[in-house]
């Protein structure tokens, strides 16, 4: 048997940036990414993909405010372990940087941003209401680091990367009738 590690295996990188492949084919003329944090190896693919067929294409990468660990990490340079994970975004939520995905990420990803639990859930409804699509928090994180950026974005083609839809329907109600 083979064991692959849910961040640290090479090997998972072929399969995860397929869909940056996708993207690029879809849309050529995309000169901006923005992709969710969680252990790494979305925005990690990401990276490898665009730079790789176009060294201008912008990835930025987004983490919830309450798991910080990947943004420290590439602030301070060094791998960053900070021991919690407070966020609603399951899929956001790890506790420390991993040793590829930061050696991949570094130097080459051209931003981090942090949005907190409140923008994710925001960014839920708004997905929910302009496009019909259901996102989960860690789904919705790309959109809300847009919202946040908006003004950084005017003029250019951005894609924004939902990346899971899997929302406790009670969350969801919520999040409609609160937002």
């Amino acid at each position: 048997m083979l064991f692959v590690h849910s961040t640290n295996e090479p090997l998972l990188y072929h399969g995860v940036g397929t869909m940056h492949l996708e993207v690029i084919e879809d849309l050529p003329d995309a000169n901006v990414v923005i992709n969710p944090i969680g252990g790494g190896s979305g925005a990690a693919s990401a990276v490898i993909v665009y730079k790789s067929i176009d060294p201008s294409i912008e990835v930025i990468g987004v983490q919830a405010e309450g798991a910080p660990s990947v943004y420290l990490s590439l602030r301070e340079g060094r791998l960053v372990s900070t021991g919690y994970a407070k966020t609603i975004a399951e899929g956001l939520a790890t506790a420390r940087a991993y040793e590829l995905p930061f050696e991949i990420l570094r130097g080459r990803i051209n931003d981090v941003v942090l949005v907190s639990d409140d923008e994710m859930l925001r960014a839920i409804k708004e997905l929910l209401i302009t496009t019909g699509q259901v996102a989960e928090p860690a789904g919705a994180a790309a959109l809300a680091a847009a919202m946040k950026l908006r003004d950084r974005l005017i003029g250019k083609k951005a894609v924004v990367m939902v990346t899971g839809g899997n929302i406790d329907p009670e969350l969801l109600k919520k999040i409609i009738e609160g937002y």
